[in-house]
């Protein structure tokens, strides 16, 4: 498993070498245009910009409640990075891994008309949720139970999806009323769903225990692991592919009371308060001919066994397994999102703004983002824009980072000072895009 989480992270460093919760802090801004769709589909209409056209965009964003990242502790003079060895590990019954990786390709949004919008956008995403691991467990599984010590574990309502999926999403958004001080519009995405694949496993209950000096691993439960045709988390592709349909909904909601409005042309923000809500992710993708293997796990194994061995190899050569061939279907991350951005003076705001998964933990074959509460303060203008997210994370006490927006460039990261400042940080993001925006 820790091969397979590895995996994951290398192929997001190899995408960043390439080209929602997603864009923390810059999906917010007035001029963000084609990001702004992502939190919010509402946001196409009535934007600050013409057009904005998105080259290419990528945002990664991960971590555990297991580890905690100390910058003090990395390796230094070019010594290698080891995931055993550089991280401090705090394991639990009921740890959780998550990483999030959101690549925005070629996009494009424009006005039809002063009260209506269109955007088209292309994402290439993956997910992962390992929810309710036992640390316990997992860090002796990934060590080869080096350690002499004994102890009972159990674990319970264990779920684990992989799943990388592409989408082709054209928003429509409208402005339904525009009244001296009350202004509100609304927005809506449809997507086409391409899927990639996915790799998925469970468990309502697992117990059992190590004796440290035998070295044998007794355990009772069963265990479902099972893939869609095809699916290699070390080497994503989308040659077995499948489709689906999702979307998002939005609506924001400003209000203005400036007395001088009329004096006020398209290009200016107008409200003193903007509150926003959205539905994102709407939506699941099924896959013909998978399989899935129920292993049963009630067994005594000489730990000695494992060594050198994939999680696949030790569940194959240790305990009885049944495959059967199925359709799976995998849930997006579906979640809600509220924002609340108050103008405190010319071209200065402050903004409040969260995401909830409407996912439960312990929903099997699906994804889901954590729970995250941010306030940033921001400089905006039309060329440049500069933010600093102050974060409270779901697995991590705070996030604080930094992000700026010049013309055509952004780069940020809603975590950086949190990183550099503690040492005990469960979660990082980082976010880098290259777009053409065409102001009003």
């Amino acid at each position: 498993m820790q091969k397979l989480f590895l995996s994951c992270l290398i192929i997001v460093i190899c995408n960043l070498s390439l080209h929602a919760q997603s864009y923390i802090g810059h999906s917010i801004d007035n001029y963000s245009g084609v990001h702004g769709i992502i939190l919010n589909p509402s946001s196409v209409v009535d934007g600050r910009m013409r057009t904005d056209i998105n080259i290419s965009s990528v945002s990664v964003f991960g971590g555990s409640d297991y580890f905690a990242i100390d910058l003090d502790n990395l390796p230094e003079d070019g010594d290698s990075f080891s995931f055993e060895d550089d991280l401090d590990k705090y394991p639990k019954e009921d740890n959780q891994f998550f990483l999030n990786v959101d690549a925005l390709g070629p996009s494009v949004m424009f006005n039809l008309s002063p009260k209506h919008s269109i955007g088209i956008t292309t994402r290439a995403r993956t997910f992962l949720n390992f929810n309710n691991l036992n640390g316990r467990l997992y860090e002796d599984l990934s060590d080869g139970f080096s350690s002499s010590d004994s102890y009972d574990f159990q674990m319970k309502n264990y779920t684990g999806t992989i799943h990388a999926w592409g989408e082709f999403g054209v928003t429509y958004g409208r402005i339904l009323l525009d009244k001296e001080i009350h202004f509100i519009k609304a927005g809506i995405t449809l997507k086409y769903l391409l899927g990639g694949g996915s790799a998925f496993s469970s468990t309502p209950q697992l117990t059992g225990n190590f004796n440290g000096s035998s070295e044998i691993l007794t355990s009772q439960g069963f265990l479902y692991y099972g893939n869609s045709l095809g699916f290699d988390p070390e080497d994503i592709n989308f040659e077995n592919t499948s489709s689906g349909f999702g979307g998002d909904l939005g609506f924001t909601y400003e209000y203005r009371i400036d007395t001088n409005l009329d004096t006020l042309s398209i290009k200016d923000n107008k409200y003193k308060l903007k509150l926003g809500l959205s539905v994102t992710d709407i939506g699941s993708i099924s896959y013909d001919d998978s399989s899935l293997t129920t292993y049963r796990l009630t067994n005594s194994v000489n730990t000695q066994n494992f060594e050198d061995k994939s999680i696949e190899e030790i569940l194959e050569e240790n305990y009885d397994g049944e495959e059967q061939i199925l359709s799976s279907r995998i849930n997006l991350p579906t979640a809600i999102h509220f924002l609340a951005d108050y103008n405190i003076r010319k071209h200065l705001y402050l903004s409040l703004n969260g995401s909830f998964s409407l996912i439960g933990n312990d929903w099997e074959q699906s994804n889901r983002v954590i729970n995250t509460v941010t306030l940033t303060p921001r400089f905006e203008t039309k060329i440049f824009s500069f933010y600093l997210p102050l974060g409270v994370r779901q697995y991590d006490d705070f996030s604080a980072g930094a992000g700026f927006r010049f013309g055509p460039l952004t780069v940020g990261s809603a975590s950086a000072l949190s990183l550099l400042l503690s040492d005990s940080s469960k979660t990082a993001d980082v976010f880098l895009g290259l777009k053409v925006p065409i102001y009003q």
